[in-house]
């Protein structure tokens, strides 16, 4: 007797049924429902990773360009004058920019 193997099975066809006939019954959230999850959620913004608030400022200080840096028109990096590929127009450009 000759076997249809394109044919699928009678217990995976049942369990297929069954994982369909519990996604219909499913309830799917509404958009209403979300965009009020998503309000409800935005006033956390300014929570930690921990969920603590966080009150401190981030203080940078910034180091003014020296004599012997540049900044690349390219990549906008101050790098040493040693880096300087070429420069054209009063406009320098680096080694691995000019690579």
């Amino acid at each position: 007797m000759a076997a249809d193997y394109d044919e699928l099975r009678s217990d995976v066809k049942e369990s297929q049924e069954q994982s369909l006939q519990a996604l219909q019954s499913a309830s799917a959230p509404t958009a209403k429902s979300v965009v009020r999850e998503l309000d409800e959620t935005e006033g956390l913004d300014a929570e930690g990773p921990g969920g603590e608030i966080v009150a401190e400022e981030l203080v940078v200080h910034v180091v003014p360009q020296g004599n012997d840096e540049f900044m690349c028109n390219s990549c906008f990096l101050v790098r040493h004058r040693s880096q300087i590929a070429r420069t054209k127009n009063g406009l320098s450009y680096c080694v691995d920019c000019e690579g």
